[in-house]
């Protein structure tokens, strides 16, 4: 059965007077244990899918269910116990005043779960960090070392599900590979399900068992990594991408 079941989902915003259609019925679904990627071009609404999801966007129409149950409005702790989120940004997503201790026994603290501090040393270790790092701030860590502290506190909370928006994009190049293959270990040692939003097709390829490509709040095209590796695309758009991306990695 289906983890996630995304039902002709539509997402508008009110932009300037305007009705800006961000999501336009969407579905898809990732089977548990899956990892299943998002791809486009800015402003396809990639993201917006994910935000959705974790009730951060306006869902104007159809249905997300997680595990065959509707999700809830506004979501709750349960909803918390089983989907996280990783931002692109991990420098804006993680609190600049607060330690890193501070930031991973926060989400223990709300939910009443105990033994925080072996919890925190556990999580550091997880993700390759020293346990020095627990009471260090933010701005005292590189952007990577930021990423793997927001996928540590993703994971504090034991989630089946992790939503992925560009986690590596912020990164630099050397750091991206390190970060894409942090996530894929845990996916496989923890049994997470990934739903991941990415611009980039290679990191898609690395990742995704499957991959829909976006365009203007439109699904245009789902295939399977073979399909993608092999550059088997129907559409015109999808086939673009491709190339573009080919030609990035020369």
């Amino acid at each position: 059965m289906a983890l996630i079941e995304v039902d002709n989902l539509s997402v508008t915003f009110l932009t300037k007077g305007h009705r800006v259609r961000a999501v336009d019925s969407v579905s898809l679904s990732v089977d548990t244990r899956e990892s299943f990627g998002l791809v486009g071009e800015s402003g396809s609404g990639k993201s917006t899918i994910l935000r959705a999801i974790c009730g951060l966007a306006p869902i104007s129409g159809g249905a997300i269910r997680i595990g065959g149950e509707p999700v809830a409005t506004p979501r709750g702790k349960a909803f918390s116990r089983k989907v996280q989120m990783v931002f692109q940004d991990p420098y804006a997503s993680l609190h600049p005043r607060h330690t890193i201790d501070r930031t991973l026994s926060e989400p223990l603290a709300i939910h009443g779960i105990g033994d925080s501090d072996r919890r925190v040393m556990a999580a550091l270790a997880d993700v390759g960090l020293p346990t020095g790092f627990r009471f260090r701030y933010p701005h005292q860590l590189s952007g990577g070392q930021r990423q793997r502290v927001a996928i540590a506190r993703a994971l504090m909370l034991e989630p089946e599900i992790l939503l992925l928006d560009e986690p590596t994009s912020a990164l630099d190049a050397s750091v991206q590979a390190e970060t894409l293959n942090l996530l894929s270990r845990l996916r496989e040692e923890r049994g997470l399900t990934f739903l991941m939003v990415s611009h980039d097709l290679a990191v898609i390829d690395h990742m995704c068992d499957r991959v829909l490509v976006m365009q203007h709040g439109r699904a245009v095209e789902e295939f399977p990594r073979a399909d993608l590796a092999a550059g088997r695309m129907k559409t015109d758009y999808a086939r673009s991408l491709f190339a573009a991306s080919a030609e990035r990695m020369g």
